[in-house]
């Protein structure tokens, strides 16, 4: 039974079929933990709130409309993607994950459309597939408060505000692409979340234009706490179902391949699932989950909304260059920066920047552990003061810090490799 299992050829409606498992798990979870009947009023409270950072929807909407919100919306994302006719690669993992974290704590079930919209306006406009543009059309819905924000202006018609809302969200879907495209040349994929930084970009540009007609985004931090010994149960679960599966379907190879896995730098274009296999990708992103779950857990962390879809970005992310070697320097350099700086590591925004800071792990598969530990020292001062600018408008504000620190960093560590190997050959800068 084991050997089919192993030698199985799996097709493309197979693959996303386990892929849409995960939602489906999340949904189940949802419809029982919260009474039926306040589901839908708390996903109607969920569309309505204004979800900058942070909102966490199992405040907002409770935690069944907040699971049965983000699997849903993961659910017809991978619809659109099946629907395109590309098969399932490390990026449709990444993107299916991203899109349940986040949806947990700013994406919902009607502010990610007119994006969406906006880069297949992009790419009809420049004749070619809308497929090619799909996961960054996924991914920049990291911009989905905008959307939302614009709906909030009480001061203008329902109809004004439903034009600017709608024209708004296109316009950022259709700048998108050459902005995502452009921002990977300035931090060469050293930050693994790249239309994060584009999107950090394109939203302080909105915000600012926003600011100079006096309308200015409140500063808002729903958090939920005392959930963890619930959360840590299903995410368990999860984890280590992803472990036996990965154990299940390749055996003693398994082993191999994440060897393998561990000695790569993890550089944004990674794709390992292309490289290692479906087997080998469900063991990393199984092993990455159960342990930014304890370590989460272990620093006095608070498991919610929008940890878990820190969380699952680091399961998401093990399907394209996150590893134990690389992600966990730079989690240590935030950890270190807890006890030197004047903030708590259990502190809303520095529990997100441990968390998200592993954006960086290239820096520590390429240069090391002590490049890891700077970078993740640096990137919690960063992401904690660089979302003032846009005012929590980008869902990936680590993202964009992220990527202010590998531009900061890379050529300077390069610059000091480059000197060494000089000054081993005799030559001079």
């Amino acid at each position: 039974m084991l050997k089919k299992i192993r030698k199985k050829k799996w097709t493309r409606s197979e693959k996303f079929l386990l892929l849409a498992a995960m939602p489906l798990y999340f949904i189940l979870v949802g419809l029982l933990v919260q009474p039926v009947s306040t589901i839908l009023p708390g996903l109607w409270i969920i569309i309505r709130e204004p979800d900058v950072l942070i909102t966490d929807y199992f405040v907002v909407g409770g935690i069944g409309a907040a699971f049965i919100n983000a699997g849903i919306l993961t659910l017809l994302c991978l619809f659109i993607v099946y629907k395109s006719g590309l098969d399932v690669d490390g990026h449709t993992v990444t993107s299916t994950f991203l899109m349940f974290g986040f949806s947990l704590f700013g994406k919902n079930l009607l502010n990610i459309w007119m994006i969406l919209l906006g880069v297949w306006f992009y790419a009809k406009y420049h004749k070619t597939a809308p497929s090619r543009y799909i996961y960054i059309a996924l991914y920049g819905t990291s911009l989905s408060p905008i959307i939302t924000q614009m709906m909030q202006i009480e001061t203008m018609p329902v109809l004004l505000r439903v034009f600017l809302s709608m024209s708004l969200g296109i316009l950022i879907g259709f700048v998108l692409p050459p902005l995502a495209t452009h921002a990977h040349y300035a931090h060469q994929g050293y930050s693994l979340y790249n239309v994060g930084f584009a999107g950090g970009i394109i939203a302080t540009v909105i915000v600012s234009v926003l600011k100079s007609f006096g309308i200015t985004v409140e500063a808002r931090q729903i958090w939920y706490s005392g959930g963890n010994h619930l959360f840590a149960i299903l995410l368990s679960g999860l984890f280590l179902g992803m472990i036996a599966a990965g154990l299940l379907a390749g055996g003693r190879e398994v082993f191999a391949g994440y060897r393998r896995i561990l000695k790569t730098p993890g550089i944004g274009g990674t794709d390992y699932l292309r490289d290692e296999g479906g087997a080998v990708i469900l063991f990393n992103m199984g092993i990455n989950g159960m342990v930014a779950t304890a370590f989460l857990v272990l620093v006095g962390g608070d498991l919610n909304g929008p940890t878990i879809g820190g969380i699952m970005t680091i399961v998401g992310f093990s399907a394209t260059g996150k590893h134990l070697r690389n992600i966990l320097p730079v989690m240590g350099g935030v950890c270190l920066a807890g006890m030197t700086k004047h903030w708590e590591l259990t502190d809303p925004s520095a529990t997100l920047a441990l968390l998200f800071s592993t954006t960086l792990a290239p820096i520590a598969g390429e240069f090391g552990v002590m490049a890891g530990l700077i970078a993740g020292f640096l990137h919690s001062s960063v992401a904690l003061n660089v979302g003032i600018v846009y005012g929590g408008m980008n869902l990936y504000n680590n993202g964009f810090a992220g990527g202010l620190v590998a531009i900061f960093m890379v050529p300077v560590v390069q610059s000091y490799r480059s000197r060494k190997a000089r000054a081993r050959g005799g030559l001079s800068l």
